[in-house]
């Protein structure tokens, strides 16, 4: 049993002899994918050497236009060989080579606690891989609890070895406003709250430049939220002009929702989205800007289908593909919208179903199955339950195609897993939560139905427990897998 998650499209040879791993020389098209295969590799103890150290086993990553699965056409697909006189990795891109290097990270075999000296094995294989959907992310909300840059960089490096290519950041909301915006600097006096109080912080424009820097070197796409017309609270605090009564509301720690609001006719609306939207989207260097939409309580649809239409026009005009919460499916919808599907609501089936059509296209993030805050079980001391109690197996067992009763399958773009932080406040908090379910998001997004397996994918995630350990990602011990004995 390989322990490989997502699982790959073709697995050939495991019967192969082993190789030894402890010392890899790399060489790759460009230093920087030779570093970040060395990345890999150091992850889990290889150590990586010169080209011409003696001893050193040759880790080759090459393009090649006719590696991957047999007639595949996927920009991200690679081939993968390890066999007793190396390691050969080919991809059309450079994007599939790293893939093919976090491959061979997870293939490594620790050295037993009671082994010292022994050697890392990888085990003789030849990989052919593809993935499944082209949008496969994680929405991360820094805005509840405050996560800074070096959280954000542990987020991407998980993100990344689970061969996602999103970290979608939830940037404002009711409790504070996470990203300095240059034309309304007073935003800043906003980002000092947090649910239950404490200090608090936001990301510079220098911080979210070099973290859109980082995760592009790992081929990982930052997208920005700014959520609008409600979860709101966060400006009115500072910008009075923007409520009904034009006065400045309090700072809010609680986690409510659906109670803040804009006012599409106030005369100061309008400027402030586009300065908003304006700010985020120039700043931002991926093709996608989320412009929010979700749980506006107390606004009429005709009212909230104007926000819709504004916001979307305001993010095209800077170059950038709007996203919506499924609710932008309330207003017009431009075609390559992207709609993102969270909460089963079946009056809205035939909305969303009507927006395919019209040329939206969905990012599935149901949130009983792909919510990680949710608790995992009743009795979990972490998270919330308001869509149910997520485990392992529900957050492994659903498929993107049948989310939405009569939603036509190809205008899925992909699957985004989602953790709010209302209750999580630490690293280790967060990743307890994130792992081992987001790996199952990950193998629902990379890999195609029938060679999904329940049984084998509980047990790769017991195998990569040990390195999860190694590298200090907390995780949640849960009793539907057999776990290895730390």
């Amino acid at each position: 049993m390989l322990p490989l998650i997502p699982w790959p499209t073709v697995v050939e040879g495991q019967d192969a002899p082993s190789l030894a791993l402890d010392v890899a020389s790399v060489v790759a098209p460009d230093d920087s994918l030779a570093a970040l295969a060395a990345e890999q590799l150091a992850a889990v103890g290889v150590r990586v050497a010169a080209a011409d150290e003696d001893g050193a086993t040759p880790v080759v990553l090459r393009l090649d236009a006719a590696a991957g699965p047999e007639g595949s056409d996927n920009p991200e697909r690679y081939t993968l060989r390890v066999t007793t006189a190396g390691v050969e990795a080919t991809a059309p891109e450079p994007v599939g080579l790293l893939h093919a290097a976090r491959t061979l990270r997870q293939l490594v075999a620790p050295v037993p606690a009671d082994a010292a000296g022994g050697a890392r094995e990888v085990p003789g294989v030849v990989v052919h891989d593809a993935p499944r959907y082209r949008w496969r992310g994680l929405s991360f909300d820094v805005v509840r609890h405050w996560f800074g840059p070096d959280d954000i960089r542990a987020v991407v490096d998980l993100v990344a070895a689970f061969k996602l290519r999103v970290l979608h950041l939830h940037l404002t909301d009711d409790q504070g406003w996470r990203i300095e915006t240059p034309s309304r600097p007073e935003l800043e006096k906003a980002s000092d709250s947090q649910v239950g109080g404490g200090t608090a912080g936001f990301l510079t424009v220098d911080d979210y430049r070099e973290l859109q820097a980082y995760a592009a070197e790992r081929f990982v796409t930052i997208v920005p939220e700014f959520d609008m017309p409600g979860h709101i609270n966060a400006a009115l605090q500072v910008y009075g002009a923007l409520s009904q009564d034009g006065l400045a509301t309090e700072p809010y720690e609680g986690i409510e929702v659906g109670f803040s609001r804009l006012w599409f006719d106030n005369p100061a609306t309008e400027p402030f989205l586009r300065a908003v939207i304006g700010d985020i989207a120039g700043m931002t260097e991926g093709d996608w800007v989320h412009v929010g939409g979700d749980e506006v309580h107390t606004m009429e649809v005709e009212e909230f289908a104007k926000f819709v239409e504004l916001a979307g026009r305001i993010v095209r005009e800077h170059g950038k593909t709007p996203i919506f919460w499924q609710e932008g499916a309330r207003g017009p919808v431009e075609p390559g919208t992207l709609l993102q599907y969270w909460e089963p609501k079946g009056e809205e089936f035939a909305r969303f179903v009507a927006a395919a059509h019209a040329g939206a296209r969905f990012i599935m993030s149901p949130g009983n199955h792909a919510y990680l805050d949710m608790k995992y079980t009743p009795e979990h001391p972490l998270g919330l339950h308001w869509a149910g109690y997520v485990e392992l197996r529900d957050s492994y067992e659903w498929e993107p195609t049948t989310v939405i009763d009569g939603l036509p399958a190809d205008s899925v773009e992909g699957v985004e897993a989602a953790v709010w932080t209302e209750t999580l406040a630490t690293r280790e908090e967060l990743f307890s939560m994130l792992l081992p379910r987001l790996g199952a998001v990950a193998e629902v997004a990379w890999t195609s139905p029938e060679r999904k397996d329940w049984d084998a994918f509980r047990a790769r995630v017991a195998a990569q427990a040990p390195v999860w350990r190694e590298t200090g990602w907390a995780f949640h011990e849960t009793p539907q897998v057999d776990w290895p004995t730390a």
